[in-house]
């Protein structure tokens, strides 16, 4: 398989407009799955085109996947604004009913990266999905409290070294639940894990490839 995926951008209806999005696939093989891929923090930089949230898209390419990668309202050239993580978990559920209508037979995965992180978590929580990746999810900050977790196989990835995502919340909250997602801490990795990507882009793809 190909290991330069077709990239396609398109547009999808958003609750409060439209989503500017990129469809990355396999250039050969047959699609094994699909996922949406939701972005950093669009108030700090944030985009669909993190290196990190690129990082996620290309393990579920290599592993066969098509992926969806969308900007979140406000952000670039997407409608709407800037909801604080309420109206964001609403674009990734519109995300993920699109991805998946495309392709209702087709196993479909959830991932983030910090604020995208956290969104996934809690729209993964609401929605069936049949696998979940969370890179330094920002949890304490947009997703506490949760009523109810995700039911699916789970992978939470975070550097020890993060400097916006402390690391002893993210263990005090993995703790917490029951039963709990598989925990991967990179010695030395730090928030956007610089010089980590190739690492961190192999794990995300073992823990596919386990599941």
């Amino acid at each position: 398989m190909s290991k330069h995926p077709v990239q396609e951008k398109r547009f999808i209806d958003g609750p409060t407009g439209r989503l500017e999005a990129a469809l990355d696939r396999p250039a050969q093989g047959t699609i094994e799955g699909c996922a949406v891929v939701c972005h950093p923090h669009p108030q700090h930089g944030g985009t669909m085109h993190n290196k990190v949230a690129h990082t996620l898209a290309r393990a579920f390419v290599r592993s066969g996947f098509e992926v969806l990668r969308f900007n979140f309202r406000g952000t670039e050239n997407s409608e709407g604004t800037f909801d604080n993580g309420v109206g964001e978990l609403d674009d990734a559920l519109a995300a993920l009913r699109w991805l998946s209508d495309r392709h209702p037979d087709l196993p479909i995965w959830l991932a983030g990266f910090s604020f995208g992180a956290a969104i996934a978590v809690k729209a993964a929580a609401a929605e069936h999905v049949d696998g979940l990746i969370s890179v330094a999810p920002a949890i304490s900050r947009f997703a506490a409290g949760l009523e109810s977790q995700p039911q699916c196989p789970w992978l939470v990835i975070q550097g020890d070294e993060d400097e916006l995502v402390d690391i002893d919340e993210t263990v005090a909250w993995f703790d917490s639940l029951e039963p709990g997602p598989e925990l991967l801490v990179i010695p030395g990795g730090e928030h956007f894990f610089h010089g980590r990507l190739t690492e961190l882009r192999e794990a995300i793809m073992e823990f596919i490839g386990d599941t």
